[in-house]
């Protein structure tokens, strides 16, 4: 903590550190900035490399008053600040030391590594001599910084490649499926009608999956070139064409889906995220249905000022929150023994609704069925509206 007045050469200090020459010009030589406090006569001094620091060298008034140094210190850095100099005079620390930013005199801040110990004390104890030293780390923490920076970079792409993986394997194995089923219908039709109506739907899937392939291509685009594609989509409109997209597997399973989203609503987000979202929680609800009664399916739109919500409900065989509900979205949890479940999904669906800083809840009962609930809020980067037509 920096208490020093420079006023005076410091080899003129009697009981300071002056009385050491050659320390002093080590210390200025290497710009290691010296302060000192004198509890007795309640002064402080800098040492000129100690003001240099923050470009008051050569400044002999400043260092005058007791705080010149504290009350240059960052607002956000002063309880710290305070408390490790108090923590050493208490004795709970061998020697004060803090890093903190202080402003210098064109109004910029440097960040000072400041050292100092107790050298001196009266006979009751009492501390009455403090000495110390500051250096200048500023280009070490930006340095740090920059390397932060680039470990995020490398990290959130890593995450962004893994996150594109799980896209691919869940939307393409969801349509390699259903070319699948049709293809078995198809061979399987009694007659030219059934078969014919077969092939309409393996157009409307080809035309799915072209899309699909197109926004995998997009997510390829974006992250090469570090923007986010944000498009207009009209989340009713959406809804419907995975609907028709899913509806091999909706007949098959006898499932019934109510898509009660109201038609004028939208948002700006990735069109393949909400695609795999929306994908995704209808085929889990549909997967994990109960073995007593057919899937039944709702889904909702709330929204206002600041938040819009899409609510996916079931009447399936639900989750026990009670034991899996810590580790419902983590990466390859399963809560059922379903053969086809790679605990990938949720997972999946998490992360990509809070890229765009949004959340999603679960509320489930067991043999009731599950409700979940995702919240994007009402920003620039993912708006959300309401048309006036």
């Amino acid at each position: 903590m920096d208490f020093t007045n420079s006023n005076r050469p410091l080899n003129n200090y009697p009981n300071g550190f002056g009385e050491k020459r050659k320390w002093q010009l080590a210390v200025e030589i290497t710009n290691v900035g010296v302060w000192e406090f004198n509890a007795t006569e309640n002064k402080v001094y800098f040492s000129e490399a100690s003001k240099r620091i923050i470009g008051f060298e050569n400044d002999a008034n400043f260092g005058a008053n007791l705080n010149d140094w504290n009350n240059r210190v960052h607002p956000e850095d002063r309880n710290k600040y305070f408390q490790d100099y108090q923590d050493h005079i208490n004795g709970l620390k061998p020697i004060y030391m803090n890093v903190h930013r202080v402003e210098c005199k064109d109004g910029s801040y440097k960040w000072i590594l400041d050292k100092g110990k107790v050298v001196e004390r009266d006979s009751n104890n009492n501390p009455i001599r403090f000495l110390g030293t500051h250096v200048d780390i500023t280009k070490h923490v930006e340095n740090e910084r920059k390397l932060a920076n680039t470990l995020n970079i490398v990290t959130k792409q890593n995450n962004q490649l893994k996150n594109f993986a799980h896209i691919v394997t869940h939307n393409l194995k969801q349509h390699a499926a259903n070319f699948e089923s049709l293809l078995d219908f198809y061979y399987e039709a009694e007659s030219e009608f059934e078969k014919e109506d077969t092939i309409k739907y393996l157009q409307i899937l080809s035309e799915s999956l072209s899309k699909t392939i197109a926004n995998l291509k997009e997510i390829v685009s974006v992250q090469n070139n570090r923007t986010a594609k944000i498009e207009k989509i009209y989340l009713a409109q959406e809804t419907d064409r995975i609907l028709k997209m899913l509806k091999v597997v909706i007949n098959d399973n006898h499932a019934e889906v109510q898509n009660n989203i109201d038609p004028k609503l939208f948002i700006h987000y990735n069109q393949s995220y909400i695609e795999s979202i929306i994908q995704n929680l209808l085929t889990n609800a549909i997967k994990y249905k109960h073995p007593d009664r057919h899937p039944k399916i709702t889904v909702d739109s709330m929204f206002d000022s600041e938040t819009i919500k899409i609510a996916i409900s079931d009447n399936g065989i639900g989750i026990d929150l009670d034991k899996y509900g810590n580790s419902i979205f983590g990466l390859y949890k399963t809560f059922h023994k379903n053969q086809d479940a790679e605990g990938i999904g949720l997972y999946l669906i998490k992360n990509q609704i809070e890229a765009y800083g949004g959340n999603i809840e679960v509320e489930s009962e067991v043999n009731v069925g599950t409700t979940f609930t995702i919240s994007i809020p009402n920003k620039k980067t993912a708006v959300v509206e309401i048309t006036n037509v």
